[in-house]
């Protein structure tokens, strides 16, 4: 059986050193920045707990939006 990775963006909250403090709305998680340009404020993907890419807000949004929708049925 094959199994697939959902990646669902979180908005930074907070950031200590090269740690990221992500916010799901029903969790918040870290994840390990290893490259510049991630700013508190900015929506981002998480892969293997590493911050890999910074999504526009309106297509972070729509996702949640879809996710949370998916979550409840």
């Amino acid at each position: 059986m094959n199994k697939m990775c959902l990646a669902v963006p979180g908005k930074i909250v907070e950031i200590k050193e090269d740690v990221a403090i992500v916010d799901y709305d029903i969790e918040k998680r870290k994840g390990k920045i290893i490259s510049e340009g991630f700013s508190v404020g900015d929506y981002v993907l998480v892969q293997g707990g590493i911050v890999v890419e910074k999504i526009p807000e309106d297509e972070a949004k729509r996702a949640l939006e879809l996710y949370k929708k998916s979550v409840k049925d």
